[in-house]
């Protein structure tokens, strides 16, 4: 019995260890960005590296807060992540309830092609979307970035949504029907409540895919005014001779942290709305 319990906590002893591993693999990363963005170039180039630095130095924080591009950047993200969210629910709340209530022919085909559209890597669109939109004269504006990043998210959002609905009993609908209440009606104020943790799924899938943007930015825009975070901050901060790595770093973790904390606060919902919607399919 004895040796039985040893052999148990062994095992469980090796899958601490291999937790405590992966923690750090993944961790360290982060903490070399945090190091790196309060250390000086010069410093950042001696070997063997300071991993814990001695004196903290934020001119580069300073430097980034006060600059007028920075907050030009931090200001276009924000519009841009705003604007693909709120215009990506709409469409999949239509779209994922259209292909949960209604069986019309080719509506299997619609949900494949959504499916598929996920195994494409971005990168294939990139040209057939500039094309489009270069068409349309929309190129330069962060309207099309909000379009772009919308594409992208879309796909997962709608049958995201679907799959909610499916859960979602009919007879409710058939009971607001007979009390006279329109389909629109239905939907707004019976369906889309009880599909809030989807709605929040979709809303925070969707804000980061935006926030994160980087090929679309790069691209579609080549205005400085109109740059977002990920491809402003490189063009900035990173050129072809020269590596300005504290501030890029800086500049990293002041673009990534109010987003962290925003996270850390609607995980739950986010967790909720995808195992939620697995399990009502």
């Amino acid at each position: 019995m004895n040796s039985v319990k040893h052999l148990l906590f062994k095992r469980e002893g090796l899958t601490y260890l291999l937790l405590l591993v992966l923690l750090f693999f993944f961790l360290f990363p982060i903490y070399w960005v945090v190091v790196t963005s309060v250390q000086n170039n010069s410093d950042l180039m001696q070997l063997p590296p300071k991993w814990v630095p001695v004196h903290l130095n934020l001119s580069s924080y300073m430097e980034i807060l006060q600059s007028s591009v920075f907050l030009t950047f931090y200001k276009n993200t924000f519009i841009v992540a705003s604007g693909a969210t709120v215009l990506c629910i709409f469409v999949a709340i239509f779209a994922g309830y259209a292909l949960s209530r209604f069986r019309f022919r080719g509506s299997n085909l619609i949900t494949l092609i959504f499916l598929s559209a996920q195994m494409f890597p971005t990168v294939t669109l990139v040209i057939g979307l500039y094309s489009q939109y270069q068409a349309l004269h929309l190129l330069n504006t962060l309207f099309v970035l909000v379009l772009a990043s919308t594409m992208t998210a879309l796909p997962f959002c709608i049958m995201l949504m679907r799959t909610f609905f499916n859960g979602i009993s009919k007879e409710l609908e058939e009971a607001a029907e007979i009390d006279g209440a329109s389909r629109f009606k239905t939907l707004f104020m019976i369906i889309v409540p009880l599909a809030k943790p989807g709605i929040m799924a979709v809303a925070i899938y969707t804000f980061l895919i935006a926030w994160d943007d980087f090929l679309f930015g790069l691209t579609l825009v080549s205005d400085i005014d109109k740059r977002t975070l990920s491809p402003g901050l490189s063009l900035t901060y990173l050129g072809e001779y020269s590596y300005n790595w504290s501030g890029a770093t800086a500049a990293a973790v002041t673009a990534t942290l109010p987003l962290l904390i925003a996270f850390m606060f609607l995980q739950r919902y986010m967790v909720e709305g995808l195992t939620a919607g697995g399990v009502k399919e």
